[in-house]
C-alpha cells in the first residue's frame, strides 16, 4: 500500500492521518503465477490485454499481457490509464457518506426530500439507492438491448441527470422499495444528481475536491463530456452480439450515459490508493466507513454481498474483500482490497460484452488474496491458447519497499 500523509476535513473536522495498517488477517503471499495465468486464460477468451497491479502495504507487484492497442501494437502495462465503469459507484458513495457526516444528507429520508423532481415512490430512501434497493428500473437495459448499435448511438451524446432519471420513471419500479436487491445503474444518476443539487457543485469538482486532490490521485479524472482519455491509455474494445464480427474500438465516448454511475478514469495505481484509503478509515469516520461496510448477501451461498456503494467477496481461503467491479464499453475492473486496506489490487482487461473474460479476470481477487495456485489444468489450458500472446507477457514488476 503507498504510505501518504493525508488529512482529509470533513464539517470542520480533520480525520486521522493515514498511517501504516497491520494486515486484517494473515494473508498468503500473492501468487504471481496464478495472476499470469488468469490473465493468459483471458486473452485467450478475447481480450487483447490485461493487468495486474497489487498493492501490499510498502510492496507492490504487477503483471502486464498483451496489448494496450491492437492498431499500433503497444504493450500493456500496469500504469495505463483506463475507464473504469462502476467503480465510480464508490467514489461517488464516498462524496456523498461525506455529506451525510456533515449533517447534509439523512440516509434513511425519502430520496425526494433531495430532489427537484420526485421519484415515482416517496418510500425510496437514499440508502435504497447507495444499496441498490429502490427498485428503479435500470435505463441501461434498453439502451444498450443491442449492443454496439446502442453504444453508437450514446457514444457522443450528452445527457442530463433528469434525462436519464426519466428513462428509468417512464417504467414501473421493479419491486417494492427495500424489499430486495436489484442492481441498477439509475440509482447511482440519482446519487450524482442529489450531491449536485446540495452542494451546488458539479459531481467533477466534488470528486476533485474531496477524493483526488486530498489522495494525489493523478492519474484519475471526471472528464464528462469530454470523450478522450488523457496520458498513457489502453485502448478499449467492446464485442459486438455477433461473435464473429470484430472488435470495436470503443475507446472515445462520453460516458455521458452513465456519468455519476460509471464515467470516472484511472489506472491501477490510483484504484489501489482510493481503496487503502477508504478501508482504512482516511475518508470517511468510522461511523459511515460501517454504514458503506454493511453488507447484506446478493447470492445464495453468501460469497457475495453488497453494502452502500461497495461490493464484498468471500473467498476460498476465509478472507473477505470489499471493493467493486466495473463494467464500460471496453474495460473490465475489478478493485479489491483487504478490510483495513492493507493489501489492495486492482485488474483490468481491455474489452467488453464478454462476461467469460470477466469472469476469468476474477481469479485474481483468489491469486491476490489467498495465494491460491492455478491448477495444472489451467494452467495447460492457458499455454494452449496463449498461441502469439506469450511474447507480450511482460515479466513480473516486483518494485522494492517504497
Amino acid at each position: 500500500m503507498r504510505i501518504r500523509a493525508i488529512g482529509v476535513v470533513l464539517a470542520g473536522v480533520t480525520l486521522a492521518t493515514l498511517a501504516t495498517p497491520s494486515h486484517a488477517a494473515a494473508l498468503a503471499a500473492p501468487n504471481i503465477e496464478a495472476v499470469r495465468a488468469v490473465q493468459r486464460q483471458a486473452m485467450a477468451q478475447g481480450a487483447p490485454g490485461a493487468l495486474t497491479l497489487i498493492d501490499d502495504q510498502a510492496t507492490y507487484y504487477g503483471v502486464a499481457s498483451g496489448k494496450a492497442n491492437t492498431a499500433t501494437g503497444a504493450r500493456m502495462d500496469t500504469g495505463r490509464r483506463f475507464r473504469i465503469g462502476s467503480v465510480t459507484k464508490t467514489f461517488s458513495t464516498v462524496v456523498l457518506m461525506q455529506l451525510v457526516s456533515e449533517g447534509l444528507v439523512d440516509l434513511d429520508a425519502p430520496a425526494n426530500t433531495y430532489l427537484p423532481t420526485p421519484l415515482p415512490s416517496a418510500s425510496i430512501t437514499v440508502r435504497h439507492l447507495l444499496s441498490h434497493r429502490s427498485g428503479l428500473f435500470d435505463y441501461t437495459n434498453d439502451m444498450f438491448y443491442s449492443t454496439v448499435p446502442g453504444f453508437e448511438a450514446v457514444r457522443n451524446k450528452t445527457f442530463s441527470f433528469q434525462e436519464l432519471i426519466n428513462k428509468s420513471t417512464a417504467y414501473p419500479l421493479t419491486m417494492t422499495p427495500g424489499s430486495g436487491y436489484s442492481y441498477s445503474n439509475t440509482n447511482f444518476v440519482v446519487i450524482g444528481q442529489i450531491i449536485e443539487r446540495l452542494t451546488g457543485k458539479s459531481v467533477a469538482e466534488q470528486y476533485r475536491q474531496r477524493i483526488f486532490e486530498p489522495l494525489n490521485l493523478t492519474n484519475t479524472s471526471y472528464v464528462h463530456p469530454l470523450t478522450d482519455i488523457a496520458g498513457s491509455a489502453s485502448r478499449g474494445y467492446l464485442r459486438p452480439d455477433d461473435t464473429t464480427l470484430p472488435l470495436v474500438d470503443s475507446t472515445e465516448q462520453t460516458v455521458s450515459w452513465a456519468q455519476s454511475a460509471g464515467a470516472i478514469i484511472s489506472n491501477a495505481e490510483d484504484l489501489n490508493t482510493f481503496f487503502s484509503a477508504l478501508l482504512s478509515g482516511a475518508l470517511l469516520p468510522q461511523s459511515a466507513l460501517r454504514q458503506m461496510t454493511t453488507m447484506v448477501p446478493v447470492n445464495a451461498d453468501g460469497s457475495q454481498s453488497y453494502g452502500l456503494g461497495l461490493r464484498a467477496r468471500k473467498l476460498s481461503c476465509g478472507v473477505t474483500v470489499y471493493g467493486h467491479t466495473g463494467t464500460v464499453q471496453g474495460y473490465y475492473t475489478w478493485a479489491f482490497g483487504t478490510s483495513d486496506g492493507s493489501r489492495t489490487m486492482t485488474s483490468m482487461a481491455n474489452t467488453s460484452n464478454n462476461g467469460t473474460v470477466n469472469a476469468t479476470l476474477g481469479g485474481t481477487l483468489e491469486a491476490t488474496f489467498c495465494g491460491t495456485a492455478p491448477t495444472a489444468a489451467s494452467l495447460r489450458t492457458a499455454a494452449a491458447a496463449d498461441g502469439g500472446f506469450r511474447e507480450d507477457i511482460a515479466p513480473d514488476v516486483v518494485r522494492g519497499r517504497r
